[in-house]
């Protein structure tokens, strides 16, 4: 009998957001037991809603986005995504260096795809999001990751990326602000960045799809706004800031010295046309998107929901013995230290299953980021104020008797 195994190339590829505790919470969901998902930033299950302007628009141009439009979107989509860069101090950005894409994550597998050849390297934070580490791999490149020190924010460690970069790295990735840490890079930071990729001539990969949900007034900066001499692709997009992850709708911008590059560009544009377009319909909600994305969001603010759960989520793990939380500045999640020797953990994987199975609340082990050391974990604190409390009880029970076998 002829058995057909999955490909080579998935055997390093691993994406544990969605991975085997889930399967394991999806089982228990198949039994009829009540689970709570703090694994993934999807807004939509938490009540919280897309502008009704931005629905009306897509409603209203549905007879018009029918057909394909060019393999990099429709116009008015890429002149606002180009405005918005230029408000963003991105430097030499035209119509045709933006392309839109079903979501960041499809951008991401693309310029991995279009860049590296097997042996490869690419350098990646630790922890990251794992779809760069798993497009790299998938693209037989090598994902090296550096270290994001959490005693410093969970900034970039310097030291670490320049000991990491050999005559096979072509570029670094940075994600800003990131997940799974909700830290936000401020310029001092990213003008470090900038000179290493400068002296080793890299190529600058920023994904900065949460640069509209910043918190305590600070500003993001743009990294590619610090480097008009290097080449920089810009990824960001609208499912978080909008809350419209369904629709799938993100982009990237290349911008900087592009006089190195055009192999790749030729690359680029071929993998663009493959996929034939973006969502269409989704990308006719980006020039009015952006448009009132000069608005500051209330929700960020304080008194506003995420802005006041960001404050009680970080309160309460501090607050619980064996657990310790850096405040996050961006977006909606944390990225929680366990004392490994307290709970004599051994395996992270085995406390998300440990923890799911006994208290049915879902949360994403530190390893799926990339994270080697056994004692962090990642919590979504997109639910209501009062589940939250609920899940930090349950935890707070939970790691008061749990030492792992």
């Amino acid at each position: 009998m002829r058995i057909f195994e999955k490909s080579t190339k998935l055997d390093n590829v691993c994406y544990d957001v969605r991975g085997p505790v889930v399967d394991e919470a999806n089982r228990m969901i198949e039994e009829g037991i009540d689970i709570l998902k703090l694994n993934i930033g999807n807004p939509a299950p938490f009540g919280f809603r897309a502008p009704d302007e931005i629905i009306r628009e897509m409603a209203d141009s549905l007879t018009d986005t029918e057909g394909y439009s060019d393999s990099k979107g429709i116009l008015p989509a890429r002149k606002a995504i180009a405005e918005y860069c230029r408000k963003k101090n991105i430097p030499n950005v035209e119509i045709g260096d933006i392309y839109t894409g079903n979501g960041v994550s499809e951008l991401i597998v693309m310029v991995m795809q279009g860049l590296l050849n097997d042996g490869d390297e690419i350098l990646m934070p630790s922890p990251d999001y794992p779809l760069w580490t798993a497009a790299a791999n998938l693209s037989g490149g090598r994902p090296v990751h550096y270290v994001c020190d959490e005693k410093a924010g969970w900034y970039p460690d310097m030291d670490d990326i320049k000991r990491k970069i050999t005559d096979r790295t072509k570029g670094i990735v940075i994600i800003n602000p990131n997940n799974p840490t909700g830290a936000l890079y401020p310029k001092e930071v990213l003008e470090e960045i900038v000179q290493i990729a400068r002296e080793h001539e890299l190529i600058i990969f920023s994904d900065e799809i949460y640069d509209r949900l910043v918190m305590d007034g600070k500003e993001h900066v743009s990294i590619a706004s610090l480097a008009p001499d290097l080449f920089c692709i810009t990824m960001n997009g609208l499912s978080k800031s909008h809350k419209v992850a369904g629709y799938r709708v993100g982009w990237m911008c290349l911008s900087g010295d592009k006089s190195k590059v055009k192999g790749y560009i030729e690359g680029l544009n071929m993998l663009s046309s493959m996929r034939l377009c973006s969502n269409v319909p989704a990308q006719a909600i980006v020039a009015p998107a952006l448009k009132a994305a000069a608005c500051q969001d209330d929700l960020l603010l304080p008194g506003g929901r995420i802005y006041e759960q960001r404050e009680f989520i970080c309160d309460a793990l501090n607050s619980i013995p064996g657990v310790s939380a850096v405040k996050p500045s961006a977006a909606f999640y944390i990225f929680p230290k366990l004392d490994i020797k307290r709970f004599n953990i051994r395996d992270d994987e085995q406390f998300a299953l440990d923890f799911l199975r006994q208290e049915k609340v879902l949360l994403v082990h530190g390893k799926g980021f990339n994270w080697e050391v056994p004692d962090h974990f990642r919590i979504v604190y997109l639910p209501e104020m009062d589940v939250l409390e609920k899940a930090m009880k349950k935890l707070e029970i939970f790691l008061s008797t749990y030492r792992q076998v």
